[in-house]
């Protein structure tokens, strides 16, 4: 005999589970309480559930199972709604468990209750209550199956305290096996016909269920046919984009070479990618049912194909089937794609030659001083933010997983995702970069990198605003400033105080070596860039946004 909350522990572990991030509550003290004998699961205690939520989803992101969240009800539920969110939009496989208060006090509105499957079950894949501690087994594997199968996503699980106080004489069943679909020997035919046609194809490639081996399969397909692949918003590790085949990032700020690429696009195949609004630069860009383009979309859910985009092939697979198929895939001739596709790099690559900003410091040349000293396979995580365009545009990745940003678009996203991936990844370099709005959303997280000794590195961009916001506003309204300046703590302090190594950059000479301490540091540390308000973007300072904006007026 044993509890429920033992019950439920061993349920996770008989799932691979070996991690799981919390913030401790009354309400699921039989669970903690099961944790405390399974040394083979670690419990990493965070400061805030949101933080929570984004390292479980990050843990997700990294490993392709479940990441794993507790948290208790009411205000811990709603913060860790964040994180639920990005898994959802991110199509990341996450679990997030839920205490809630006991079963005989249910509809009365009783301590922080809530109704969780009204709450949760738009937001997530599904949404359900325990209240039979003998089904917990049963519901833990219907959530794993949820969160793997079609288009992963996150599941919420409530956990009534009196069921999982509850005793039992239940015993773990077998982990869960989602199907997973492939792709249909027709279709593939229908492909190989239709790229033997095409004059100007072109992958785009993102979404869930990718791999070291799916990376490496899509390289040598690209490499065999010299096919032209750009990446969906967020996606630019799925690509080494030091291949000949790598023709730029698809999401903010779409270099217009790239976009007009797309445009021109006889085939498009896209792989994995939704196809969402950043993507598609609103659903424009490529032209819903234009009869000049062609458009292969291969996804693992049923239900996305033809949601927005109407394909002409549409093939329900996932990446790791569609793929390993693309290795028998043999049009009529080989293809000559040759000039199109090296056209294509030659644009990407001019993009990669610096634009001076205004300022001090130069994020520019920061990014390309970090790449040349960050060691190989290296993990990049950042938030949302104008910041995040230096990144998106000066930092080739080489290595799949060796960035973690939110499609999402959450600001408070870096800390806590650095902080999942070191924990899994601790012989790897761990940078998180943050803009001075998006630190302060969860830069308590630093507590927990301290607790657990990970020495991370967190570059917080400070110019003292909400930038993107900023720049929205002055395309909109012009000299209007109202409700995007910001007034800042010292971040280095900040950092000394929670038991880390802080320093500050104000010119750009001063960032390498404050970045290689940062490298050799034995706890975390925390590098502030002051950076020039002026320097909104890396190809259009505030002012040219503002005069632009007033001239159009």
């Amino acid at each position: 005999m044993t509890h429920g909350g033992r019950i439920l522990v061993d349920q996770l572990r008989a799932n691979g589970v070996d991690t799981v991030y919390c913030v401790p509550g009354e309400s699921y003290l039989a669970a903690l309480d099961g944790l405390y004998d399974r040394s083979d699961i670690r419990t990493v205690v965070c400061r805030q559930e949101g933080g929570a939520a984004m390292m479980a989803e990050a843990h997700g992101k990294l490993t392709g199972r479940p990441g794993i969240c507790f948290v208790t009800r009411g205000p811990g539920a709603t913060n860790a709604a964040i994180g639920v969110h990005i898994a959802r939009q991110d199509s990341t496989p996450m679990i997030l468990f839920v205490g809630l208060p006991a079963t005989g006090v249910a509809d009365r509105e009783a301590f922080q209750e809530f109704d969780l499957t009204t709450t949760f079950g738009a937001l997530g894949k599904w949404a359900g209550v325990i209240n039979d501690a003998d089904r917990i087994p049963e519901y833990v594997n219907r959530a794993f199956n949820a969160a793997l199968s079609g288009r992963p996503g996150p599941v919420v699980i409530g956990l009534p305290e009196d069921v999982l106080s509850r005793t039992g004489n239940v015993k773990p069943t077998g982990e869960a096996r989602p199907a997973y679909p492939s792709p249909r020997a027709a279709d593939m035919a229908v492909l190989a016909e239709r790229l033997f046609e095409a004059n100007r194809p072109l992958a785009i490639i993102g979404g869930p269920g990718w791999s070291t081996a799916v990376k490496s399969r899509l390289e040598a397909f690209a490499s065999r046919f010299d096919l032209p692949v750009g990446v969906a918003f967020r996606y630019q590790d799925y690509f080494d984009n030091t291949h000949p085949s790598y023709v730029g990032h698809i999401g903010i700020g779409l270099a217009p070479t790239l976009c007009e690429r797309i445009e021109k696009a006889d085939l498009l195949l896209v792989l994995g990618a939704r196809l969402g609004e950043i993507t598609t630069q609103g659903y424009r860009v490529p032209e819903r049912n234009d009869p000049s383009q062609y458009l292969v979309h291969v996804h693992p859910s049923a239900d996305e194909l033809g949601s927005v985009y109407q394909a002409n092939l549409p093939i329900c697979a996932t990446a790791e089937t569609f793929t390993a198929a693309l290795a028998d895939l043999k049009p009529r001739e080989a293809p000559d794609w040759a000039l199109w596709r090296t056209s294509a790099r030659e644009d990407y690559e001019a993009l990669l030659e610096p634009k001076t900003t205004p300022g001090a410091v130069k994020l520019e040349t920061i990014m390309q001083q970090m790449s040349d000293m960050l060691p190989e396979g290296a993990i990049i995580t950042n938030g949302a933010g104008n910041y995040t365009a230096w990144i998106h545009r000066y930092r080739q990745f080489t290595s799949y997983r060796s960035h973690l940003g939110s499609t999402a678009g959450a600001m408070g996203y870096g800390v806590p995702a650095a902080i999942a991936a070191k924990h899994l990844h601790p012989e790897r370099t761990v940078v998180a970069f943050a803009g001075d709005g998006c630190f302060l959303m969860n830069g308590q997280e630093m507590a927990t990198a301290a607790q657990y000794g990970l020495p991370i590195i967190i570059v917080v961009i400070n110019n003292a605003m909400y930038g993107t916001i900023r720049m929205h506003q002055e395309r909109a309204y012009p000299d209007r400033v109202m409700a995007t300046s910001l007034m800042n703590p010292d971040f280095a302090a900040m950092a000394q105080s929670f038991g880390g190594h802080g320093e500050v950059v104000e010119r750009t000479a001063d960032f390498e070596p404050a970045f290689e301490r940062a490298l050799h540091a034995d706890r975390f540390t925390l590098i502030e860039v002051r950076t020039d308000p002026n320097a909104l973007t890396p190809v259009a300072s505030l002012e040219e946004i503002r005069d632009a904006s007033l001239k159009e007026k």
